[in-house]
């Protein structure tokens, strides 16, 4: 009889490495430590952090890294946000500032988030992901929603999941503009702040002053404008960020 078959694997990805120099820069940035280093007569990097290791091998020659599609990486962790509060620290500690904007970068991070991307210099991304995530997404909105509402499920999951908020500011700005007038007042809020909080993501901020007059002309009771802040704080959160 052949041996059994354990389940005690370990993967470790290989990803594609467009500069050792900005690579080993970037990352030891972050506080990853060199496990291994070869440049020839191939290259040849293991870096390690916390309790994972990732590996960096010469790239395929037509290896673009502005595309960001070099390879991935997905890290599953119990608790992401102390995952992006470290990066974060270790980034204004080396940068002077959060590298949020162009690459490498990280992408932010909201309050009961469940992910955020490191993007490397070669244009990998690296994916933090809360275990408890849920496994599958309704892209579309959730079916149990309807408009204005499910507009605002499926601006969270463009925004948190697909890190493209300019997609989900021009389909938030469109969706209140058809469902305002039948919209329950804690939703226009919260797509009030929501807008105020992709806008100051992309440093887009015309329409700020305007939403932010609407929101508070509208009535709601104090349970609901708290829930409506939230956006707003973490605009504000955002504003110290990117300082």
């Amino acid at each position: 009889m052949g041996a059994m078959v354990r389940a005690n694997e370990t993967t470790v990805p290989v990803l594609p490495c467009a500069s050792a120099e900005e690579t080993l820069e970037f990352y030891g940035a972050l506080g990853f430590e060199v496990a291994f280093r070869q440049t020839r007569p191939y290259l040849y990097l293991a870096l390690e952090w916390s309790g994972f290791t990732l590996h960096f091998a010469t790239p395929p020659q037509n290896i673009d890294p502005d595309r960001e599609d070099a390879g991935g990486c997905l890290v599953l962790v119990d608790e992401v946000a102390p995952y992006h509060a470290e990066f974060t620290r270790a980034m204004r500690a080396a940068y002077g500032k959060v590298l949020a904007k162009g690459r490498p970068r990280i992408t932010r991070f909201r309050p009961g988030a469940s992910r955020f991307t490191l993007v490397d210099p070669s244009g990998n991304s690296i994916i933090f992901i809360q275990r408890d995530e849920p496994s599958t997404l309704e892209y579309g909105g959730s079916p149990g929603l309807t408009g204005l509402a499910k507009a605002l499920d499926h601006v969270r999951i463009l925004s948190e999941f697909k890190n493209d908020d300019r997609t989900a500011l021009k389909l938030l700005t469109t969706a209140l503009r058809k469902h305002e007038a039948t919209a329950e007042p804690v939703d226009v809020a919260r797509a009030l702040a929501t807008l105020v909080e992709l806008a100051t993501a992309l440093e887009d901020t015309g329409g700020v002053d305007a939403w932010l007059r609407r929101l508070a002309a509208l009535d709601l009771t104090d349970a609901e404008r708290d829930r409506a802040l939230q956006g707003l704080r973490t605009a504000e959160d955002l504003r110290r960020w990117f300082s």
